[in-house]
């Protein structure tokens, strides 16, 4: 996944695609080369005989080079010449609650990673691996979606009705890789009206029937979790696949105490990064107690602000403790007039330089978000109120 907006085609690729039958070879290629066990498509093969689930699967793969927007128009798109079928093939794959998605993902992204490791170029310096989480908002248009609810969008500071999805990623130093997802909604605190919606609208939503221990109930489940308890299944999981990371990187959101006690309490050696809120949160300086807010008047009083002229900012640093554990905390801000931006460590040899470096790489996923909006229509489902939020999401 590209890092900036300028990006046209990175360096190492160029060879590949430069031109569109080179494109194409390249993508045949590569997934020929994957490696993807049958196993899981057994379930969904018993839905639809005709064709298997790793046939359909491969042509969903498909639909974005051969620029098909969705399933409407594959039947007028040159695909459909090479493999003619009705579009109920590709609605009973998706919305197969018995297919695990999460696994499949994992099996081919962990592919990914480690031909990307194997092709990479060695230098002197080390990447940091990355595990980046954030989420976004998925708006939908009409109220009759499956658990659907009113969700308060942070980049329009406004209400709309959707889900918001909740997104852990892999960056290696160079390539994004999107590892597990989970939707979720916002109850909100007016028990009148639970996510925003009256008792009238909440009985007009569809409501889906499937086995209590399939995946697609499972992530039914999840949708009713709390985001940073998702998170932490989710890590988790990525651990236990034995995929290998040096930070967390989180907004100032996701930052709280569980979540700095798993990543330290890990065997492997990782560590947690994440941007801090002025809060009430209470950190043991000097043997007392105190907060985000207070540490920053105690520095400012003690001693003058570090200058950063690569960065071209002042920083603070300090090491406290939260709840028993050793943490770096830096303090940071551009000019005079700006405030004060606090990032949050578990590396207490972290320096300022590097922190800053290494968080900067948290905007990857943003770009991520916006790609697969605007590319892969993330959040974009044609299907009417039949829909689970799984299949919101493979969109």
């Amino acid at each position: 996944m590209m890092r900036h907006k300028s990006t046209v085609h990175i360096g190492e690729l160029q060879k590949y695609f430069s031109s569109g039958e080179k494109a194409i070879a390249t993508l045949f290629r590569e997934l020929r080369s994957l490696k993807i066990q049958t196993k899981p498509f057994r379930a969904v093969d018993k839905v639809n005989t005709l064709h298997s689930g790793k046939q359909v699967f491969n042509l969903l793969l498909l639909f974005p080079v051969f620029a098909v927007h969705d399933i409407s128009h594959f039947a007028k798109s040159s695909l459909y010449q090479l493999y003619q079928c009705g579009r109920d093939v590709f609605y009973q794959f998706l919305n197969c609650p018995v297919f695990d998605w999460r696994k499949l993902s994992f099996q081919v992204t962990k592919q990914l990673i480690g031909r990307v490791e194997k092709n990479a170029h060695i230098t002197d310096d080390k990447p940091v691996r990355c595990l980046i989480a954030d989420d976004t908002d998925l708006p939908r248009r009409g109220r009759c979606f499956e658990l659907l609810s009113r969700i308060y969008s942070h980049v329009t500071h406004s209400f709309n009705y959707g889900f918001k999805g909740l997104f852990l990623g892999y960056h290696d130093g160079k390539s994004f890789f999107g590892l597990d997802f989970s939707l979720h909604g916002e109850k909100g605190k007016d028990r009148e009206k639970p996510y925003g919606l009256t008792k009238k609208q909440s009985k007009k939503r569809f409501t889906g029937k499937r086995p209590k221990k399939s995946f697609g109930q499972q992530r039914v489940d999840d949708y009713f979790k709390m985001k940073t308890d998702m998170l932490i299944e989710m890590l988790r999981r990525v651990i236990l696949s034995g995929i290998q990371f040096d930070y967390l990187l989180t907004d100032s959101w996701f930052t709280n105490f569980e979540l700095i006690k798993f990543i330290a309490t890990r065997k492997m050696k990782c560590f947690f990064l994440g941007m801090v809120k002025s809060g009430k949160t209470k950190y043991l300086l000097g043997g007392k107690e105190v907060t985000f807010s207070e540490i920053l008047k105690i520095l400012k009083h003690s001693k003058k602000a570090n200058d950063c002229k690569r960065l071209n900012c002042k920083f603070y640093e300090v090491e406290v403790k939260l709840k028993g554990y050793q943490i770096k905390l830096f303090f940071c801000k551009t000019t005079k007039r700006s405030k004060w931006h606090g990032l949050l460590t578990t590396n207490t040899e972290l320096t300022f330089e590097k922190a800053f470096e290494i968080y900067a790489t948290r905007w990857t996923i943003e770009v991520f978000f916006k790609e697969c909006k605007q590319l892969l229509r993330l959040g974009k489902c044609e299907l009417s109120e039949a829909v689970s939020p799984k299949v919101i999401a493979s969109f």
